[in-house]
């Protein structure tokens, strides 16, 4: 970069948007006018990561994921962690993710969260912490490949002349991981597709390029029929039977028989086939039980209780809320703390207490006050930075990192993430519907 001067550095940015621009990578954001295909904003400085760093996150990663699956395989079954009291069970069985619709109900492998996207951030030389877990529908893979793409196509001597490792195998994984999850009454080689609420969706671009690399159909509701104990897709041919749904809507517009009667994207009929197994959805209807905000602060407990090991990868101190004690800490802190809605995502219903006005901090403390239990606070942590391309040149901005973790027959992840990055200048908020950009996360080879 050092050797790049400002002119090659500015048609080389521009080169990058030109090519998001024509592959169609674009994102929307609910609730605002103006452009609905805008960019997400790509900086070409990468985020570089050892291999020894990697090493450790991708153990630590992997052990999450698994405690992270056997706690929901146990709270839809006996609840053994609530029965010990490792757990409260009201923030279990009261929770609007829970399902009761799959009580009793193991899916195939006992894999309930099959695509588990961690974010992670960066507090120190040796210390990273988990942010949070995403069990659902973890989006933005399809930028972590973009990214990388447009930088080979940019810089292809920075990586013939360096080892860094290649992301390009995560759709194949991907097929691989939901093939293997093929429910019992698969008897032949698996039909996947991936099911999409449709093109108005803010990330229909990475269902439609997913699908596309996975050699897999794309479908919405209106493809799809229930006839006795399966799932068929309508084609050219005549109707086709599925056997995983790699579904990208959420769990209240999956059936309108057990769920929302008034939806319109779903499947009537879905869930009796997938009870009886005669198809497997990926991930599992009520698997977001496992990524709440509040149940989040019991993870490192969940890895002990289920696979007898300390958590290799810490927590961030996290206050509840909804406990006496510690709302009477968050509400004498507020200036100081970070506050997030249990449900919250993308970004919204937070306050970044040093961040916030006097005013902005009082009436987000009468929103405390309102509903606790709707709230949990985390100090505001010394994020890494990263160099980062500015107005004014180079500059460091802060990053988090959400790797995408595949759980099937066996768990694996590609050797690296999407690097999300605050471009306003002491920002903390790296989410794209808040103005905030990706880079390329490259992992060297050791």
């Amino acid at each position: 970069m050092r050797a790049m001067p400002a002119e090659l550095r500015q048609m080389k940015q521009a080169e990058a948007e030109a090519l998001f621009r024509r592959i169609g990578i674009t994102f929307a954001v609910y609730g605002e006018g103006g452009d609905p295909d805008r960019l997400i904003p790509f900086d070409m400085f990468p985020r570089v990561f050892t291999g020894a760093e990697w090493a450790r996150l991708e153990r630590g990663i992997k052990q999450r994921a698994r405690a992270l699956n056997a706690f929901l395989v146990d709270v839809y079954g006996r609840g053994e962690i609530v029965r010990a009291g490792r757990i409260p069970a009201r923030l279990v069985y009261l929770n609007e993710a829970y399902e009761k619709a799959v009580v009793g109900f193991v899916p195939p492998r006992g894999v309930y969260s099959h695509i588990v996207g961690i974010d992670l951030v960066r507090t120190g030389p040796d210390q990273f912490y988990v942010l949070e877990d995403n069990c659902r529908t973890p989006s933005g893979v399809s930028y972590m490949l973009e990214n990388r793409e447009i930088m080979m196509r940019m810089f292809p001597a920075i990586f013939r002349e360096n080892r860094i490792q290649p992301v390009e195998r995560y759709p194949e994984l991907l097929r691989r991981t939901l093939a293997s999850v093929a429910p019992a009454k698969c008897d032949s080689a698996p039909t996947v597709a991936i099911l999409t609420p449709g093109h108005y969706n803010s990330a229909y671009y990475e269902h439609s390029f997913l699908a596309d690399l996975m050699g897999v159909e794309l479908v919405e509701g209106q493809d799809l029929f229930v006839e006795g104990e399966f799932c068929y897709m309508r084609t050219t041919e005549g109707p086709k039977k599925l056997d995983v749904i790699y579904r990208r809507i959420d769990d209240a517009f999956l059936d309108p028989l057990c769920f929302r009667p008034d939806s319109a994207l779903g499947v009537p009929g879905l869930m009796d086939v997938y009870r009886s197994g005669g198809i497997t959805i990926a991930s599992a209807p009520g698997a977001g039980v496992a990524d709440d905000k509040a149940i989040y602060t019991y993870v490192p407990e969940m890895v002990r209780f289920y696979l007898g090991e300390e958590p290799i990868l810490e927590n961030v101190p996290t206050w509840q809320c909804a406990k006496d004690d510690d709302l009477k800490y968050v509400l004498e802190n507020l200036g100081e703390l970070v506050v997030k809605e249990v449900h919250g995502s993308g970004g919204y219903g937070m306050l970044v207490g040093p961040k916030s006005t006097k005013d902005q901090i009082e009436a987000f403390r009468a929103k405390i006050e309102e509903d606790p239990s709707n709230y949990i606070a985390q100090p505001t942590l010394a994020l890494s930075t990263c160099p980062t391309f500015v107005e004014q040149g180079i500059a460091p901005r802060h990053v988090d990192l959400r790797p995408y973790c595949l759980v099937g027959e066996r768990i694996e992840l590609v050797p690296g993430g999407l690097t999300r990055v605050a471009l306003k200048e002491g920002s903390l908020v790296v989410n794209s519907s808040q103005g905030g950009g990706v880079k390329d996360t490259w992992v060297l080879a050791e």
